[in-house]
């Protein structure tokens, strides 16, 4: 690639019934796993958290299921929260999969798929995640990088989430707000 042009940002609607993207090539679980930091969102929960990370493990026996860990702080407090479940792949959705959680969350879960995902910046993802009986839908940005993503990459993922044939995804992607990191620590 020449320098200063930049890839073209591969995104894909977030439900088949919808059309999948036949180009779509799902991320590997490799790519998946490690720690990633939430920079941006529409879930209400993380308005009031701040250091939002989620790291992906494959299980030691069956390396398609991913251990899920969500760690936040409140952002008021530097306790140390989680949320521990694990990811399911969907057998008929490419890089979607079912959350369950673990612990007193174990009745609890949630569907979510990879909408686009790069390896600009260290790595990115966003992701789609279904509504539930305690979240309303919603989308994540992720980056594996401390710090987050480039202002630029921020604006393309932004602006191609908006082109993406869904009005709901373009109602979300609009209203996405940047969550809290203290990354100077």
């Amino acid at each position: 690639m020449a320098p200063g042009a930049q890839t073209v940002l591969n995104f894909r609607p977030p439900s088949p019934e919808i059309g999948s993207k036949a180009d779509f090539v799902p991320p590997t679980i490799s790519f998946l796993q490690g720690k990633w930091y939430i920079t941006h969102s529409t879930l209400p929960m993380w308005k009031s958290n701040r250091n939002v990370t989620v790291t992906y493990t494959p299980l030691p026996n069956n390396g398609d299921v991913l251990d899920d860990l969500v760690e936040y702080q409140p952002l008021k407090s530097d306790k140390q929260k989680k949320l521990e479940g694990y990811d399911t792949p969907d057998a008929n959705v490419s890089a979607s999969y079912s959350w369950r959680g673990r612990g007193l969350l174990k009745l609890i879960t949630s569907h979510w798929q990879v909408l686009g995902y790069g390896d600009e910046d260290d790595g990115w993802i966003v992701t789609y995640f279904s509504k539930t009986l305690f979240t309303p839908a919603g989308l994540d940005i992720y980056s594996r990088r401390k710090g987050g993503l480039s202002e630029g990459l921020l604006l393309r993922i932004r602006n191609d989430l908006r082109k993406i044939n869904d009005e709901n995804i373009k109602i979300l992607a609009a209203c996405m707000f940047a969550v809290r990191h203290d990354w100077e620590k």
